[in-house]
């Protein structure tokens, strides 16, 4: 095995190392990834996890807010977190002598945090300006109401921000005890990559997080597909916001298929998505695809923004492009798909902090990490044939479709219309 590949140690608590060397870099990369988001929250608890990243912050057993601030940044340090619907990310990067000092540092976060209560009344309207922020934007409301859409009451289409009530009311015992129940050994990957010296660093790593409680891995109930028609007008938008979806397999299932579907139809100004929409109709000026892939469940995503007079057309002229992709695939867009997906897996792997949190998603959906080549050959072996069936399967199962913003009057029955073979209803 060379030297740069990277290596999984398992440490006493449960908890596991991710160590991607990277001695062509000149700074090292920090991060515990916490296989806890969104997704594992009730009705009640929604948004707690985001609490709980910003929280984190502000106040440790050890030290105040400030302090927190001050140490990493006297180091020159950048720290930043983000939560997702199936995980949540802690991470550092700066100077690799000081990559010790990161993995303690990242351990009181999450072993430690106090939850001051002056800190959560500050932090709580910090959280409610970045909720009316997303409220106010139609592309996220299209989003919200495509998940909703999708997957109805399951906890896979609440919002990672939450709802306003649950923000408005969550307390400092209810942050301590969301911690206290997810952030367990079986759930955490503590990753480092750089140009460190693993060998000094596991030692460093399981004494910093030797005191990481155990609790069960997460149990969800996989989610039923709904599909239909959803839509919403929202006041001061000046265009019409499209996502339209279909159900795929989720990160464990292990398909490439959607991945390599989704640059076939709409990576690229070449691309059909595009080339038809965009280039040959002028039909809209924004269009994207990609295949969402999480733990519970997956999404093949079109989204686009047009003007309300363009919607039905650009609909109907969706649903055709996806018609005929589960009849024929075009050898010349299949090259091209294959090789923007390689050189966008490559470009990943130059990336520290993307490789370390793809590589622990990895290991909380399969247990182990894919070696570079292998994802790479994985993609490269799928098929004409076995991306008709992926536009097929989509097709017969049914799409889900969220219209929002600016919307011509009777906008869901045309669309219903304008989609055609796409809805099952």
């Amino acid at each position: 095995m060379p030297a740069t590949a990277p290596a999984l140690h398992a440490l006493p608590t449960g908890a596991r190392l991710l160590v991607i060397p990277m001695p062509q870099l000149a700074t090292v990369t920090a991060a515990v990834f916490v296989h806890s988001g969104s997704q594992h929250e009730s009705a009640r608890e929604s948004g707690i996890s985001h609490a709980v990243e910003h929280m984190v912050f502000k106040g440790t057993a050890a030290r105040d807010a400030r302090r927190i601030n001050l140490d990493a940044e006297r180091l020159g340090a950048e720290v930043n977190a983000h939560t997702d619907k199936d995980h949540t990310a802690f991470y550092m990067r700066g100077l690799p002598q000081h990559a010790s000092a990161f993995v303690h540092m990242l351990s009181e976060l999450v072993l430690a945090p106090t939850f001051p209560a002056a800190e959560l009344e500050r932090e709580r309207e910090v959280l409610l300006h970045e909720y009316t922020e997303d409220e106010d934007d139609p592309l996220s409301s299209a989003f919200k109401l495509f998940d909703k859409g999708c997957w109805g009451a399951h906890p896979l289409a609440q919002p990672v921000i939450g709802s306003r009530r649950n923000l408005e009311r969550f307390t400092r015992e209810e942050l301590a005890a969301w911690v206290q129940r997810h952030f367990t050994a079986e759930r955490m990957v503590i990753g480092v990559a750089g140009p460190i010296d693993p060998a000094a660093l596991l030692p460093e790593v399981e004494a910093a997080f030797a005191a990481l409680p155990h609790g069960p891995a997460p149990a969800l109930d996989a989610p039923r597909w709904h599909g239909g028609v959803h839509s919403r007008r929202l006041e001061g938008s000046s265009q019409s916001h499209l996502v339209l979806g279909f159900p795929i397999a989720d990160r464990r299932a292990d398909d490439p298929t959607a991945t390599m579907a989704a640059a076939l139809l709409g990576e690229g100004m070449s691309s059909p998505l595009l080339a038809r929409l965009r280039e040959e109709r002028g039909l809209a000026y924004y269009t994207a695809c990609s295949a969402d892939v999480l733990d519970g469940g997956g999404q093949f995503v079109v989204e686009l923004s047009t003007s309300p007079e363009q919607l039905e057309p650009a609909l109907q002229e969706l649903s055709a492009l996806l018609q005929e992709h589960a009849t024929r695939i075009d050898p010349i867009d299949l090259e091209r798909a294959r090789n923007q997906v390689a050189v966008r897996h490559l470009r990943a792997q130059e990336r520290p902090l993307r490789r370390l949190e793809d590589a622990a998603l990895e290991v909380f959906a399969l247990g182990r990490i894919h070696p570079a080549d292998e994802r790479l050959a994985r993609l490269a072996a799928v098929d004409a044939s076995a991306l008709r069936t992926q536009f097929g399967r989509m097709i017969e199962a049914g799409a889900t479709l969220a219209l929002a913003g600016r919307l011509p009057r009777a906008a869901s029955p045309h669309a219903r219309k304008a989609a055609g073979a796409l809805l099952r209803l």
